[in-house]
């Protein structure tokens, strides 16, 4: 099994393989390329998009500067908007709901490493994915760790550190992220 094959199955792979390696600075190049452009070239903005990303519904935006490892870990739903310096370490998938918004300084991270140093130094990693539903909204300069799901129809407050998953229907904070009221659903 390749290193590729076994970061998508979410088990142990090295980073430093030399496909990976190449599909991160080809994801990185497009970044840059994506993040140089002027704001009213859309058409070469969704361009880039459709090389870069695994799956996008319409109505898709991000905001420069936008940086991720592959890109083809990332899906995105019907209308989604990104602000500005989004941060996706997509070693697994990362899949947006429809209508998603997400505030400025975000960041989405799915890879673990060890704890232990000794392991760590092997540069051995592994990741698991990250879900947010439909309907979410998601504040500035909020952080979501590995393996989360956020459900339909959440919020997600600004400068938020989102360590386990949220269910629907709330308004969740803080560090680590908690549910503090529940949204009427009507």
């Amino acid at each position: 099994m390749s290193e590729k094959e076994k970061m998508i199955n979410g088990e142990k792979y090295n980073p430093m393989d030399k496909l990976l390696e190449q599909d991160r600075f080809l994801a990185k190049s497009l970044c840059v390329e994506y993040n140089s452009l002027y704001p009213d070239d859309k058409g070469k903005k969704n361009e880039i998009l459709t090389r870069l990303v695994g799956k996008r519904g319409h109505n898709l935006t991000i905001e420069p500067n936008f940086f991720c490892d592959y890109g083809y870990n990332i899906e995105f739903g019907e209308t989604v908007y990104i602000n500005h310096n989004s941060v996706f370490l997509d070693c697994a998938k990362i899949k947006f709901g429809d209508n998603v918004f997400v505030g400025p300084n975000c960041g989405f991270y799915t890879a673990i490493h060890p704890i232990n140093a000794k392991e760590r130094n092997t540069w051995i990693e592994s990741a698991k994915p990250i879900n947010i539903g439909n309907n979410v909204w998601i504040g500035g300069n909020v952080v979501i760790l590995p393996g989360v799901t956020i459900g339909d129809n959440s919020v997600i407050g600004a400068g938020s550190v989102v360590t386990k998953d949220i269910p629907s229907y709330v308004v969740a904070v803080g560090n680590p992220c908690k549910p503090i009221k529940q949204i009427d659903n009507k």
